[in-house]
């Protein structure tokens, strides 16, 4: 019978990488001086708990771990390139945390409604003329601050070590030696990217509020603000499921919008992007299988 592989993931950094496992977490950080500095610690807490395999609420928690740790190991990184007189922690960080959660909700989820909201009041659009609208709005937001951001020489930077993660996890999906020179083939793309769920959840949300009815503008703005939780429990089940069957040929027909939106956040690495990545991903499944072995 064959051995069932591990799903990890993880999350590009300024100048590094990010490895996840299921108890363990990593990352690697190319420094100024050209030195590998690396942070790994053991996942404790809710991202270990029985509620993290409570499907829909799971989803939930993904989103918090993409916000609340992804900006702390960006945090960690951003502090590696500039030294320790001008580093981000404390409230600066909590408040950097906090605005970032604030624009992205109102750009991607409140713009959009309030836009399309005006329109369905002020002119002969229906209702589901006007959500579709919004839905339209939403999408097009979307790819177009991920092709603007990419256009930052800094962001292109980190979009390199998004395809460095990419391919080493593909790597070691195919059973390959993890070295830069082998994984160099791989793919930039990965189904199980945070882009998949991000997408998933802007066009689920394009089907979801077609459905409503008639609203004035602010049960508008708040019907959106609390469906964000469901909508984002219902995306990650759903790349959960395909993340399961992707040998089908449907799934694969099914998981190409997402791949296609990957080619807007990640960019061909060089070899010592990889080095850095690969130093990430093994310092991960060091601690994991510590952690099993103790467990």
């Amino acid at each position: 019978m064959k051995n069932k592989i591990p799903s990890y993931g993880g999350q590009a950094v300024i100048e590094g990488v990010i490895m996840r496992g299921k108890s363990a977490i990593a990352m690697a950080v190319r420094a100024p001086d050209n030195e590998i500095v690396t942070h790994q610690e053991k996942l404790t807490g809710i991202y270990t708990s029985k509620l993290s395999k409570i499907p829909l609420l799971r989803g939930l928690i993904v989103l918090w771990d993409s916000l609340g740790l992804g900006m702390r190991y960006l945090t960690i990184s951003a502090n590696v390139q500039t030294g320790e007189d001008e580093k981000l922690e404390g409230p600066a960080l909590y408040l950097t945390l906090a605005f970032s959660l604030i624009l992205g909700i109102g750009l991607f989820f409140l713009l959009p409604a309030f836009i399309s909201g005006l329109l369905a009041r002020y002119t002969s659009l229906s209702s589901w003329g006007s959500n579709l609208v919004e839905g339209g709005l939403r999408l097009f937001l979307l790819i177009g601050y991920l092709w603007g951001i990419g256009k930052i020489s800094e962001i292109k930077r980190v979009f390199m070590y998004h395809g460095a993660e990419h391919k080493t996890i593909n790597a070691f999906e195919n059973g390959v030696n993890l070295t830069p020179e082998n994984v160099m083939p791989y793919s930039v793309e990965h189904p199980r990217c945070g882009t998949s769920f991000i997408l998933t959840l802007v066009l689920l949300s394009i089907v979801i509020f077609s459905l409503f009815g008639p609203m004035p503008i602010h049960w508008r703005l708040l019907s959106r603000l609390l469906m964000i939780p469901i909508l984002a429990g219902i995306s990650y089940e759903y790349i959960h499921l395909l993340s399961k069957h992707l040998e089908s040929p449907i799934v694969k027909f099914i998981v190409k919008p997402n791949l296609a939106l990957q080619q807007l956040t990640t960019r061909e690495p060089t070899l010592e992007m990889l080095e850095v990545s690969i130093r990430a991903f093994t310092l991960m499944q060091s601690l994991e299988n510590e952690i099993e072995i103790v467990s």
